[in-house]
């Protein structure tokens, strides 16, 4: 099952584990259960600490396994296959159950390890999920460090009749005692914060009592980690607030394009900015949202910034980097049908619609790149643009023509998502030429038209563009004094990675000139 040269990798990794880990296995006679016995046999040849046994009687699906310890009935299942993307998942399992240290930190294994009552959690994935993974990876360290968690990984490939019956679609799905609990990536604070509804108000209260920052920075994407490095490398008090370390990296495949790496992963980018930002003093709030800019009132007074779970903090200077966020059609049903047939991302759902007719909505890069990769998934794509040509580069426009199963409309515009109360049956699109209505029949539709910064909490606060994008000049000065800012959130063209750690640094030594400048 596994080659040579990832055998030698997992048997190095497997050298960690300090107590032993057994895998119990549900299987069957298909070819999947065939594929699963050969890998978790070759698991249990790679090490002594590691066995492997078939039990016919113990799991609902088939084929399953248990990742355990012997004579313990707790541990993370998975049912299907942890390949592809969910390796990870399974390596992690394994070097967690046997009892190598999770890299959370300290409070928050604690806080799982406190949870009282019965949780049972069920996880759907896909294979090329690169979201998915982070959610496994949480809810297998829960089921790991407390008995009272259990937690199935369930590759919806495999299980598709039950990913219809339970009307999954999109991944990653999460179901918390039989009922839908939570659709997309979550970190393991995420997950805690929804369960333990009191953790808000602790961490409002520890916010509180924070002293005041020189350099506040909003948002923990490529700008904002950028930003935090180049200013805690001056020496000065330096404070890293967001929802999710990475941000619209994270939702990002393959990246090609940011110099000196010819080929990297949104969630590989994402670690690496993390660690880098790590090597610094810098005081990294995650999980967190801002609501409100509240500028100082003179000069050497201190802005604030309120965050939605009520909590205050100040700083000598502010850096906005909040990025941009997926733009929605607008259109009636986009909402309702969310998660349940409207989607935006090809390469996490695509799976989910295998011999289906799916639309994607937008001709610009990513919509023409979504339709390549989903015409070799589903049954048909109908692109759908509503400019009069596609705004793709020439080499994808090309191959996207070529591909039988795909349908190009262009001046085609939206105008409502269909469905039957439970998923999408289709969509309506006014064709801009004639001003005739049309329909399509579609079990999935898939919007690529671009990004909307998040700067809606900035009103009354910084000067913004019609676009929301917040005003800046050559330095990333706002219209405030002392507030700064960078990335996607801004006036900046061309909204790109490289582009966006550039306007961080950029910004960073912009707030340290005026620090020094206003002591």
């Amino acid at each position: 099952m596994l080659d040579n040269n990832l055998k030698n990798q997992l048997a190095a990794y497997l050298e960690k584990l300090t107590k032993p880990v057994e895998l119990i296995a549900a299987l069957d006679d298909s070819a999947k259960s065939a594929e699963i016995r050969a890998l978790l046999t070759d698991i249990a040849s790679l090490s002594p600490q590691v066995t492997f046994k078939e039990d016919y009687a113990s799991a609902e699906r088939k084929p399953s396994f248990q990742i355990t310890n012997p004579g313990s009935n707790s541990g993370p299942r998975f049912a299907g296959s942890p390949m592809g993307h969910e390796f990870t998942s399974l390596v992690l399992a394994l070097l967690q159950t046997g009892g190598h240290p999770a890299k959370e930190t300290q409070e928050l294994l604690e806080q799982v390890r406190d949870i009282d009552g019965s949780y049972h959690f069920e996880t759907f994935y896909s294979l090329s999920c690169h979201n998915c993974p982070d959610v496994v990876q949480a809810l297998n360290l829960m089921a790991i460090l407390n008995p009272n968690i259990t937690h199935t990984a369930i590759d919806g490939g495999v299980f598709q009749q039950e990913v219809q019956d339970r009307n999954v679609m999109g991944v990653p799905t999460i179901f918390l005692n039989g009922e839908h609990f939570s659709q997309g990536r979550m970190s393991l604070g995420e997950i805690l914060a929804k369960l333990d509804t009191g953790a808000s108000d602790k961490q409002a209260a520890k916010l509180n009592a924070r002293a005041a920052y020189d350099v506040l920075i909003i948002g923990s994407g490529p700008a904002g980690a950028a930003a935090a490095v180049y200013s805690a490398r001056k020496g000065i008090r330096t404070g890293l607030m967001g929802e999710r370390f990475g941000g619209q990296v994270l939702d990002t495949v393959d990246i090609e394009n940011y110099i000196s790496v010819p080929k990297t992963e949104g969630a590989k980018l994402a670690t690496a900015l993390k660690s880098h930002v790590d090597d610094y003093d810098v005081d990294v709030i995650d999980l967190q949202t801002a609501s409100k800019l509240i500028p100082a009132k003179a000069p050497g007074e201190l802005h604030q910034i309120e965050t939605a779970s009520g909590a205050t903090l100040k700083a000598r200077s502010i850096i906005l980097a909040t990025g941009a966020r997926w733009r929605n059609m607008n259109v009636p049903g986009e909402d309702q049908y969310r998660t349940r047939g409207v989607t935006y991302c090809p390469h996490c759902d695509g799976p989910l619609f295998k011999g289906k007719h799916v639309a994607v909505i937008g001709g610009g890069n990513s919509g023409v790149e979504a339709a390549i990769d989903l015409a070799g998934v589903v049954k048909h794509v109908t692109l759908l643009e509503f400019a009069p040509e596609l705004k793709a580069d020439s080499v994808l426009q090309a191959k996207v023509r070529s591909l039988p199963n795909v349908d190009i409309i262009l001046n085609a515009q939206t105008t409502e998502v269909k469905g039957d109360g439970q998923k999408v049956t289709g969509l309506s699109y006014l064709n801009r030429v004639d001003d005739t209505q049309h329909s399509l029949v579609l079990e999935g539709i898939f919007v690529q038209i671009g990004l909307l910064p998040n700067t809606q909490w900035l009103e009354g606060s910084v000067e913004r563009n019609r676009m929301g994008e917040i005003i800046i000049d050559a330095k990333c000065e706002t219209t405030v004094k002392g507030v700064f800012a960078a990335g996607d959130c801004t006036t900046v063209p061309y909204k790109q990675i490289i582009i966006a750690t550039g306007e961080g640094a950029k910004a960073s030594l912009s707030a340290f000139d005026y620090l020094i400048r206003s002591a």
